[in-house]
């Protein structure tokens, strides 16, 4: 049933040469999920985020500091390597720093021709911030018609978010049929279908969101749902880790990273007449990563809310090595989950190490899980 997705997360570049030769149009990489999608599929482009490939990279070292996280520097790989050929610009919205330098050498080592840099706020908790990334909207709109010579018009904009809030609102479909007690996919299958939907044309991937959730409603997956987990932390799509975990007695209901619900979570709300204001506030409004959650700490009862709401018997938090928002946050959303009756267990992740030490950890903490449970 999820064939589709699998093909397009692991034939991404075929997806877009392809979409490239039937549409006429070009692709530009995005290297954060604050990225405002609708903007660039507006002007006629298609928005991919670029994702590495879970191998250990050998020619970054001279572009970026080896302390830097393991998904940025393998991000970084695949442009040098050559895999991405086929954008012609890329953009990113301020996130951290890692990523950051990921577009700095990209821009400056990979062959391209259009680059830009959007001065996304981190502090968002302010009255200041929704004006400002409108501003930053507007620069980027005119920045992208001067390339393309071509107006984006108002129209295209709406019709850009109201495609993009369609995606939104399947995937929450589907997820919601992971609440029950035997939910109706897997969470290999929910992370393959997120993350398939940053290289795909969102008429394609809804086309096919439509397609499955009727069969999704009745579907039987054939095995115990065992512990019900939550995945909580820096971006992961490490479909091995994933399959890993559910082998050994459990499911993973939910999830709270950037290629997972952090991605499509809220909608853009139509306000006031002003699209890009309302696509601002969406982007100011969506759940934040650790960059942008501050003064107070927002994240922390948004993701209680998820793991009471997928009724998650543990959370496993995750964190890319080195990656430093996340290790300043993990050790107080640890004490808060445990604190509010969430067991939880904590991983690094880097491409080099392998899944055995990690699959010895999952195994001890369900039993923990499950010797809770009894009590």
């Amino acid at each position: 049933m999820f064939e589709k997705f699998f093909e397009w997360y692991e034939k991404r570049h075929d997806y877009a040469r392809d979409w490239m030769a039937k549409t006429g149009g070009d692709v530009v990489g995005c290297f954060c999920s604050y990225a405002p999608e609708e903007i660039i599929y507006a002007a006629g482009l298609l928005p991919v985020r670029m994702l590495g490939s879970h191998e250990p990279q050998d020619v970054t070292e001279p572009h970026i500091f080896g302390m830097f996280c393991p998904f940025c520097r393998d991000v970084l790989a695949q442009g040098l390597k050559g895999r991405y050929d086929y954008m012609k610009g890329i953009m990113i919205a301020q996130s951290c720093l890692h990523i950051r330098q990921s577009f700095t050498s990209w821009k400056k080592h990979v062959p391209i021709d259009y680059a830009y840099y959007l001065y996304m706020p981190n502090k968002v908790q302010t009255e200041h911030a929704r004006p400002y990334l409108k501003s930053e909207f507007e620069k980027f709109r005119k920045s992208l018609e001067e390339w393309r010579g071509k107006e984006i018009t108002d129209q295209a904009l709406r019709e850009s978010a109201e495609l993009h809030n369609e995606n939104r609102r399947l995937l929450h479909a589907v997820y919601e049929l992971r609440k029950g007690p035997n939910p109706a996919i897997t969470g290999l299958e929910a992370m393959v279908m997120v993350a398939s939907s940053f290289f795909v044309d969102k008429k394609d991937h809804n086309a096919e969101l439509n397609r499955i959730l009727p069969q999704l409603k009745d579907r039987q997956l054939g095995r115990e749902t065992g512990a019900r987990l939550m995945i909580v932390g820096s971006e992961d799509d490490d479909t091995d880790f994933v399959r890993m975990v559910e082998s050994v007695g459990a499911t993973i209901v939910v999830d709270e990273h950037c290629t997972g619900t952090r991605y499509f979570w809220n909608l853009t709300q139509y306000q006031n007449g002003d699209i890009l204001q309302d696509l601002a506030n969406r982007y100011i409004d969506r759940p934040p990563c650790p960059t942008k959650d501050w003064e107070e700490r927002q994240r922390f009862p948004h993701i209680l809310q998820l793991a009471k709401d997928y009724k998650a018997d543990g959370v496993i938090l995750i964190q890319q090595k080195f990656c430093d928002p996340h290790e300043c946050d993990i050790p107080p959303l640890k004490e808060y989950l445990n604190a509010n009756g969430f067991p939880t267990l904590f991983l690094e992740f880097d491409v080099t190490v392998p899944l055995g030490p990690m699959r010895i950890r999952v195994e001890a903490f369900l039993e923990m899980v499950g010797e809770e449970e009894l009590f």
